[in-house]
């Protein structure tokens, strides 16, 4: 009985003692793991800003992205584009000579300091746009692509056009200051992506520190080039109007940010808001790829078609840009069009694909055909149409 007693009156601290030791393990197995908290993004000191992830194309973070504000040299970044396609195409040399005229050498602002009618090689040229943004190189690629700078401005709106660049006019090939000669950030990073994707082999000239024509040496007024070794190009402007302006990207690991911030207030601070916006997307997003290209999602029936089914999937990789540490949200759905009839062509929109995390929708692509169907015979056809009445 005394032991009784004694067990008793010891029992509460015998629970105790076993809570205390299971305690670690209940709470290791009922523990939900903690959301990673996103801040807002820094505060930008400029007109306006973008943050667009490269591989997606999606916005991190944005202010008055479609506001139209002067450009000044960054206008430069359409006529390298159009400089490129011509090399693409093959009716222009890297190393054949461009013969410099008149306007070209009077053309002020930043200069490459050719000299006219003194040949020059279009490797050089090139290099006198991108590196030291020099105006006279600018328009003298533009006469040797177009004949006038004037034609070689409608092909740079023609291709801003192609690329969806809504916001955005062209009136002259070096971006000093003109009426009607506007664009936009978003534009812009439509166009710095463009030129990273369709371009790759002339990118490296981007990252390019100085050059020297004619012994004179000038370097590349991108301060990010000199700061942040992850940074590999892009291009930097200023006007009185349009002040301090810098299209920026950088890679770290697999992942590429395209920055880009219009109208700051100096060159220090154009380069300070860039590494701030990079650094922010870096820290806390990631690029995470959702579906291959072609890769094959679904299978649908095709009335009246020869075959009779075709797959579906993306047209070409599909990237969602995401919070750090949410992947496991990541929902992707997939909606197609009822009852295709054919023909249907290969790459022909069938559907959507939809990619979320949690509730907010962070992509839209299309779901196309993976393989042709062509129409079938009268008698598929007639089975076909009876089935569809009775369906």
């Amino acid at each position: 009985m005394r032991r009784a007693a004694q067990f008793a009156s010891l029992l509460p601290f015998y629970l105790l003692l076993v809570a205390v030791l299971l305690l670690p393990r209940w709470a290791s197995a009922e523990s939900v793991p903690l959301t990673v908290p996103i801040p807002g993004p820094p505060s930008v000191g400029a007109k306006s800003y973008m943050l667009m992830d490269y591989t997606s194309g999606q916005a991190i973070a944005a202010r008055n992205e479609h506001e139209r504000v002067e450009p000044a040299s960054l206008t430069k970044l359409m006529s390298a584009y159009v400089v490129f396609n011509e090399l693409k195409k093959g009716t222009l040399k890297l190393d054949e000579t461009v013969r410099v005229s008149t306007k070209a050498w009077r053309t002020g602002g930043s200069r490459m300091f050719i000299q006219p009618d003194v040949p020059v090689k279009v490797s050089d040229l090139i290099q006198g746009m991108i590196v030291v943004s020099g105006n006279d190189a600018t328009v003298a690629l533009a006469e040797r692509v177009a004949g006038t700078e004037e034609a070689f401005v409608d092909l740079m709106n023609a291709y801003a056009r192609q690329l969806g660049m809504r916001n955005t006019h062209f009136a002259n090939a070096d971006g000093l200051p003109v009426a009607n000669h506007y664009t936009s950030a978003y534009d812009l990073a439509l166009l710095a992506r463009a030129i990273i994707r369709d371009f790759p082999q002339y990118f490296h000239w981007y990252s390019q520190k100085s050059y020297s024509y004619n012994n004179i040496t000038q370097p590349n007024r991108n301060l990010l080039l000199y700061w942040d070794p992850t940074v590999d190009g892009m291009k930097t402007g200023f006007t009185d109007k349009a002040q301090y302006c810098l299209v920026s990207t950088a890679k770290r690991g697999q992942m590429r940010l395209i920055s880009i911030v219009l109208g700051a207030d100096s060159p220090k601070s154009r380069a300070q808001q860039s590494q701030s916006l990079l650094n922010y997307g870096f820290r806390f997003y990631e690029s995470r790829k959702i579906y291959s290209a072609r890769q094959p999602l679904s299978t649908l029936r095709v009335w009246k078609g020869d075959p009779k089914e075709v797959q579906v999937g993306p047209a070409q990789d599909v990237y969602a840009i995401i919070p750090s540490g949410r992947a496991k949200q990541v929902r992707a759905s997939l909606q197609l069009n009822p009852k295709p009839v054919p023909p249907i062509k290969r790459g022909q929109a069938l559907g959507q694909i939809t990619v979320r995390v949690g509730d907010k929708v962070v992509t839209r692509v299309p779901a196309v055909a993976l393989q042709p169907v062509e129409e079938a015979g009268l008698i598929g056809r007639t089975i076909d149409t009876i089935r569809m009445k009775l369906d």
